[in-house]
């Protein structure tokens, strides 16, 4: 790896990340140290054929059998080609795709093998970033904050802001730029806000045959109806203290309390439900943040950003307004991650999983010679 270290300590590490969305990989190359972002360097993407996606949803909630099987060998196989196209880099951060998540039973599943992508990639690959934190018991999520924390410093900030994420599922992260490490107390609090496009994303498909709400524009036509929103905000999960994570699937019954709205109203009750968590979430925040950057392929639907724009008490703009790619932050995000495993730094904190002492996982996989 001695090629590609720099005289200010950086690397030049290429991440992917797969999300709960479903739609692709991401793939994106990060100058870093571990520490801080010295630069951005290209990114790509990948997107998964409707067949594909079909694979992977039939994978979902599943912990073993074919399914599981295909998916991981699905997703192998598309990072593979999706990695394949980036020079000058030698370290890969792998993320997978998350099938089940389990953290109170101590278990998580991202498939896809990373020594056999280090082998078709002819790179060193950091995988399996989530077992030890869960194994240790902590939520295993979300990941991205301490790559965060240095977005924070990249960008100059010199007041506390959070970081939204919009994925399938939402997460949240509070930095406050003030303190030195994203490890030391304080610095950080992470954790998962609800479901935001993932039952958006099942109910148009499974009512329309259309992979999203594009744009919002359904969501656009309908009415939210207040009496299924107070029935979601019930869930117990809302009271739980942070830091606290989810399964793409742990609100399945979402989709159930708007069965017999139509299809615009539905949809536009799943996007206030998804604004909502958010909202709930920000009460835990240890001050008002300063702005709330969103990332994430949320940022894209204007229903959901004036939802929040009217229901919080500070700026909401999408990460781009920094400078940043709200596309690839995640990707990126497991670049800067796979350096810190190399490097024997940690990856999660108490503030950011709940676990109880700093965890740096992963596995190191490097290819084989001859």
């Amino acid at each position: 790896m001695s090629r590609a270290i720099r005289q200010d300590g950086s690397i030049r590490a290429l991440g992917a990340m797969s999300g709960t969305s479903l739609d692709g990989v991401d793939a994106a190359v990060v100058e870093t140290d571990g520490a801080r972002i010295f630069g951005f360097g290209p990114s790509g993407y990948e997107g998964y054929t409707p067949e594909q996606r079909e694979v992977l949803r039939a994978g979902l909630g599943q912990w073993t059998g074919d399914a599981v099987d295909a998916a991981g060998e699905l997703v192998t196989q598309a990072h593979a080609k999706a990695l394949s196209g980036f020079e000058g880099v030698e370290l890969v951060g792998f993320h997978g795709q998350t099938l089940a998540h389990d953290p109170q039973g101590r278990r998580t599943l991202q498939v896809g093998n990373g020594a056999e992508l280090a082998q078709a990639l002819g790179r060193p690959v950091v995988w399996d970033f989530r077992s030890d934190d869960v194994a240790m018991g902590g939520e295993g999520a979300p990941l991205a904050p301490f790559f965060h924390f240095a977005c924070a410093k990249w960008i100059g900030a010199d007041a506390p802001l959070c970081f939204l994420n919009l994925g399938g599922v939402g997460n949240l992260t509070y930095v406050d730029p003030s303190f030195d490490k994203p490890e030391q107390p304080g610095a950080l609090l992470a954790f998962d806000t609800g479901p935001a496009n993932a039952p958006i994303n099942d109910l148009v498909q499974a009512r329309l045959g259309l992979p999203m709400d594009k744009d919002g524009a359904i969501a656009a036509g309908g009415e939210v109806e207040t009496g299924a929103l107070e029935l979601f905000l019930a869930e117990p999960y809302f009271s739980r203290m942070p830091p606290k994570s989810l399964d793409r699937n742990d609100f399945a019954e979402m989709i159930g309390l708007v069965a017999e709205l139509g299809d615009a109203d539905a949809v536009a009750t799943l996007t206030g439900m998804c604004a909502a968590g958010v909202v709930q979430g920000m009460e835990h925040c240890p001050k008002p943040p300063s702005r709330v950057l969103v990332t994430g392929g949320g940022r894209h639907n204007p229903v959901l950003m004036e939802m929040l724009r009217v229901s919080l008490d500070c700026p909401v703009e999408p990460v781009e307004a920094v400078g940043l790619d709200g596309d690839m932050l995640e990707a990126q995000a497991f670049a800067f991650l796979a350096v810190r495993v190399a490097r024997g730094m940690p990856t999660s904190c108490p503030g950011t999983t709940g676990v109880g002492a700093l965890v740096g996982g992963g596995i190191v996989s490097v290819p084989e010679v001859g």
